[in-house]
């Protein structure tokens, strides 16, 4: 409307350009105007959709001249960020007190916004700091004032807001606890082999055989408890992975024992544990913190120490899979020690992981022991017997790490 664009200039206000609707945004950005002044006799939604992304993209006064005197366009027009609707015309000396009033709605509606933003934000933080806090008198075992306190102290050491520090809190918990969860599938694919071994070998069967029934209803609920807690497009591909040698697994498990399916049982187990590392690597890579790699050294002590008494069995059967597993012992009982090395360092001691680890080292000699005497019936049964015991005392000490977490975030 070439009238308008001179109207404008006669009283004083610079045009900066002109465009139609489709490049509304685009020129809005590119010139920058302090104000938007639009005629369009019958706006329509492509008026509407422009005027929205212009709301999100580069926020200006925007004022609307039309002929349209119907009440849902106004509506829409409010909606769709317009600050000014004049219908039917206008007379050139109002329209610096129109374009005026546009900014003045214009500046009003950036402060409301600003304002409900910041109630949202502190309301959101809220809801973070309460969760946080729970999260700490859970694990710390401290009252509610305590727990504000750590969070607070936290704050103001890293420079963070309290939603902030709180958000880490809660997003290393759930990574903590996928991890801790993805580390329990590496350790059962290993296990299963161990318990089905013992099973083959005539150790303990009943003990071996509810034991081993234990551990596949275990991997079902850990299979479900990542399927619920983790985003699938990000880990999807990783599960579903997993889940399908576990499937396979499953099914061989449901055939009778026998020292012929045993090989079959390994080489699905040691798919299994392939997938499971893979999962558990991409959660400690995607956590918030870099302490949540005592987490995955701690939990991957336990599939280690099923590992070693899986290969000490099959090494002591006769067949192809004695002379691998034999091979591999030595590298088994080397990543344990250094790993074992790892946690006596950690500047994270209290009394419980203290006392978790005297026992570790207790049990593991026995594991050793009972390793050098596999030939005997008494060297099969305290191998099984340690490499449980070890299992008890790295869920344990995993907890511990997991609980202490939250600390050392701040």
């Amino acid at each position: 409307m070439p009238e308008l664009s001179a109207d404008l200039r006669s009283v004083g206000l610079q045009v900066l350009g002109q465009c139609e609707c489709h490049v509304l945004v685009r020129e809005a950005v590119r010139l920058a105007p302090d104000v938007v002044v639009i005629w369009e006799p019958l706006p329509g939604d492509e008026l509407f959709e422009s005027t929205r992304l212009l709301a999100a993209a580069a926020a200006r006064p925007v004022l609307v001249f039309t002929s349209d005197v119907r009440a849902e366009p106004m509506e829409q027009a409010l909606a769709s960020g317009v600050q000014g609707w004049v219908v039917n015309g206008y007379a050139p000396e109002r329209l610096r007190p129109l374009i005026q009033l546009a900014q003045a709605r214009f500046r009003v509606e950036t402060t409301l916004r600003g304002e409900l933003a910041e109630v949202n934000q502190r309301y959101s933080e809220r809801k973070l700091v309460d969760r946080a806090k729970g999260i700490l008198m859970s694990s710390r075992r401290v009252n509610e004032e305590e727990a504000f306190r750590l969070l607070r102290t936290a704050s103001m050491q890293n420079k963070m807001r309290m939603g902030q520090v709180s958000q880490q809190v809660i997003d290393a918990v759930h990574y903590a606890d996928a991890i801790n969860r993805a580390g329990r599938l590496r350790m059962l694919s290993q296990r299963i082999v161990k318990l089905y071994a013992l099973l083959v070998a005539g150790v303990e069967a009943a003990g071996s055989r509810a034991l081993l029934a234990d551990s596949r209803q275990q991997a079902e609920q850990l299979f479900a408890g990542l399927g619920r807690s983790l985003s699938r497009p990000t880990f999807g591909d990783l599960i579903e992975a997993a889940e399908a040698t576990w499937a396979l697994l499953r099914r061989t498990l449901d055939a009778p024992v026998n020292a012929v399916s045993l090989v079959q049982v390994d080489a699905l187990g040691e798919d299994l544990l392939l997938q499971a590392e893979r999962l558990t690597a991409a959660l400690t890579t995607a956590g918030p913190v870099t302490n949540l790699q005592v987490i995955n050294v701690s939990g991957r002590q336990r599939m280690l120490t099923q590992r070693l008494a899986k290969q000490a069995l099959l090494a002591s059967l006769s067949g192809p899979v004695a002379e691998a597993e034999l091979q591999q012992r030595g590298q088994t009982r080397a990543a344990f020690e250094q790993s074992l090395g790892f946690l006596r360092d950690l500047p994270l001691s209290n009394g419980s992981i203290r006392e978790a680890l005297t026992g570790v080292d207790r049990a593991w000699q026995t594991m050793l022991k009972g390793e050098a005497t596999m030939g005997t019936h008494e060297g099969r049964m305290a191998l099984a017997a340690s490499s449980e015991d070890l299992l008890e005392l790295f869920d344990r000490l995993t907890g511990e790490y997991e609980r202490g977490l939250q600390l050392l975030i701040g």
